[in-house]
């Protein structure tokens, strides 16, 4: 059974209001329906807590289980939750097909440098023009790089052409 509330919220053992309460065991078998007594005896015998999971029913409902344990881990799912939602930015560096090698240098070194910080990258191959007959030499462009840059990361999304422009993601290792 889900616990909809927050653990703030939620009454433990003596701070339970009902007098009647849906009593479920720690291993999710239903009890039946007894005094708040009974259920807070029951859990003392077992040596855990009875903790209300639903108050807005009659009778509420109430489970056998280690509260501090069930704390930790609601803590724990919301700081996950807090991971997985954190926004990351993802930079981008433009090309274009015939780039100078100096200026290749200078654009792969920055890029290194987005990647040990962990950011993805979004490498755009730009064609103007009569070059969009040259993608072959954006796609040796855009493996040229991803060869240069195996150390600190990998290829997310392989190159596709996206209008006049050739696109390729790489994210950190």
């Amino acid at each position: 059974m889900a616990i909809a509330s927050k653990p703030d919220e939620i009454r433990v053992n003596e701070e339970i209001r009902s007098e009647r309460v849906r009593l479920i065991s720690e291993d999710g078998t239903q009890l039946g329906i007894m005094s708040v007594r009974e259920a807070l005896n029951i859990a003392m015998d077992k040596g855990l807590d009875l903790v209300e999971v639903a108050s807005n029913v009659d009778p509420s409902v109430c489970r056998i289980m280690d509260y501090g344990k069930f704390k930790y881990q609601a803590s724990k799912k919301e700081q996950e939750g807090r991971k997985k939602g954190k926004s990351f930015q993802i930079k981008e560096i433009k090309f274009r097909p015939h780039t100078d090698d100096h200026d290749l240098e200078y654009k792969i070194r920055n890029l290194r440098k987005f990647l040990v910080k962990k950011s993805r990258v979004k490498l755009t191959v730009m064609f103007r023009g009569r070059e969009l007959a040259y993608k072959d030499a954006g796609l040796e462009l855009l493996n040229k790089i991803a060869e240069d840059l195996t150390d600190v990361g990998s290829v997310d999304q392989m190159p596709k052409q996206e209008g006049r422009n050739l696109t390729m993601v790489m994210a950190p290792k």
